[in-house]
């Protein structure tokens, strides 16, 4: 199915929905017929305020509004645009051409906001009230006015919660869409930067806005976001999440392909980058396309201190990172396979350990990844201060509760508690929870084969990543990527060079626009810089 082809079936679908609730009706010049219509629309609607009033001027007419209560600015449309209407008495004088109609001179003349727009469809006049704006009817026309009066309450911004640094800024998003895009705009002035908005879910309405940079983002990349979110016709949107099951690549893997963050400085950075970003109303959580590997272990904090210290924690990170899903398999696989390789001394040490422990070590630590699972689970569910306190004492009192009941051994609850610990220090909580499934399959592996079966898993685990690709991009990019582009982006992975080394966008830029940093003091127009400088060594660039 084509692109083209699949937009008309989405349209269809809308077309059906509405005209089930008659809404897909044009407007009438009779005031009554179109009351009739929205009194229909909105029978049992108690948030809905419906008002007819009566213009007085030299040949009187009625007005008749209605908008939904709570998501509106009242100052707006009772205060200066009602209020301005009804007391003017020279409407009709003001008429100088005999074919401007009544919507026309209100909206030249009378509305209090730059953001008005006249229709004669009814679908998009009931759809604006519902999304907090203000539909105005007048009788005599076949046009009605959508006025922007929206003033919906919202949560102020404030600081991730799930994306905390110590140095850097500490807005966030919010549930508001319009609030998301300032922020975004307020980093990246740039008339390049396009935010395209489009309404999805045939109940919902929900806006989505596409994000990009005009130059730097590919047109393929943001057609093929365009194309994926009009492949599927849905009832309602109501998180972010929904759309990131809807245009990943590869729903049977663990894996994200898309990245999700609340920190606007870090979806900034991803369009200058040249990715792609999707923000949902009323979701405080934006959407990264392509996402690799590589990415969700930077973390915006990463820019913002010295290089060599962000460069160890993001060794740091990877290390870890493996650890928190082939530590326990790999702990199985020694102690009940290979134990000759142990030191002597530790290996009589955990042979004492596991004096009067009823259960094997398979078994052991499939216990004890449960309790921590509902350990955790319980922390997120329950109020803050009290899921505290769940996850700390629960699991020290159980813990030690299984120790001296001999139904653990020590090292294992060691073990588990390293690991649950290393899964923390990875920075994206999707990433996480695939490594937290692929710990099974490494456990499995290792109580039947051995190290054999450990290794095994390891190269199903680095098949699956190869084979993997978002939006078209290999999963595991810079790392297979062997071209001059691939080496100059892997100076944002295991290490983080410094700033000034970093010259070139990474491969989701145009080629047009790859350079992003270069010396003030050029010789050419070129990207070289003048080679009698010392600090030309100091962009990457070779001197010639």
């Amino acid at each position: 199915m084509t692109y083209k082809s699949r937009q008309q079936t989405v349209s269809n679908e809308d077309h059906l929905h509405d005209k089930d609730n008659n809404i897909s009706a044009v407007l009438s010049e009779s005031l009554d017929d179109n009351i009739k219509i929205i009194e229909e629309l909105f029978k049992n609607c108690a948030d809905i305020v419906k008002r007819e009033v009566k213009v007085d001027c030299e040949q009187p007419f009625r007005i008749y509004g209605v908008y939904t209560d709570g998501l509106i600015n009242r100052d707006i449309l009772e205060r200066y645009l009602l209020t301005t209407i009804l007391n003017y008495k020279n409407l009709q004088g003001q008429i100088k051409d005999p074919e401007t109609t009544r919507t026309q001179l209100i909206m030249q003349h009378f509305s209090a906001t730059f953001d008005v727009k006249e229709t004669d469809k009814m679908n998009d006049l009931v759809k604006a009230t519902l999304s907090g704006d203000s539909a105005i009817f007048v009788e005599g026309c076949s046009k009605g006015l959508i006025i922007a009066t929206r003033g919906w309450p919202g949560r102020s911004i404030g600081e991730p919660s799930t994306e905390s640094v110590v140095r850097g800024p500490r807005d966030g998003f919010t549930e508001t869409i319009r609030f998301n895009t300032v922020l975004v705009r307020r980093r990246i002035r740039d008339t390049k930067l396009k935010f395209k908005a489009i309404s999805y879910g045939t109940r919902s309405k929900t806006d989505i806005v596409i994000a990009y940079i005009e130059d730097i983002a590919k047109p393929e990349l943001v057609n093929e976001v365009e194309e994926r979110l009009d492949k599927y016709v849905i009832d309602a949107i109501l998180d972010s999440g929904y759309i990131e099951q809807l245009i990943e690549d590869s729903w049977k893997s663990p894996f994200p392909q898309t990245q999700a963050t609340e920190r606007p400085d870090k979806f900034a950075a991803s369009l200058l980058e040249g990715k792609v970003g999707i923000l949902v109303d009323t979701s405080p959580f934006g959407i990264i396309v392509p996402a690799t590997l590589n990415s969700f272990y930077q973390a915006s904090e990463d820019y913002y201190q010295r290089w060599q210290i962000m460069s160890f924690t993001r060794i740091l990170r990877y290390l870890v990172s493996f650890l928190s899903f082939t530590l326990p398999g790999l702990y199985i696989a020694t102690l009940n396979f290979h134990p000759e390789i142990l030191p002597t001394p530790f290996a009589i040490s955990i042979a004492a350990s596991r004096e009067g422990v009823s259960f094997s070590t398979v078994t052991e630590v499939i216990l004890m990844e449960i309790v921590f699972e509902l350990f955790r689970e319980a922390g997120i569910r329950a109020p803050g201060a009290i899921g505290h306190v769940i996850s700390l004492v629960g699991g020290l009192v159980i813990g030690q509760a299984l120790v001296d009941a001999s139904i653990i051994s020590p090292m294992i609850l060691i073990i588990i508690a390293f690991t649950a610990i290393c899964t923390f220090a990875v920075p994206d909580y999707n990433l996480t929870s695939a490594y937290r499934l692929v710990r099974y399959l490494f456990v499995l592996f290792a109580a039947v084969f051995g190290l054999y079966g450990f290794l095994l898993a390891m190269l199903l685990v680095l098949a699956h990543l190869s084979s993997l690709e978002s939006f078209k991009v290999p999963y595991l990019a810079p790392y297979n990527i062997s071209d001059q582009n691939g080496s100059n982006d892997l100076k944002d992975t295991f290490f983080r060079f410094p700033i000034f080394t970093q010259t070139t966008r990474p491969i989701f830029a145009r080629a047009m626009q790859k350079t992003r940093l270069r010396l003030k003091n050029r010789e050419t127009s070129g990207d070289v810089p003048p080679a009698s400088t010392k600090q030309g060594n100091r962009d990457g660039s070779d001197q010639k």
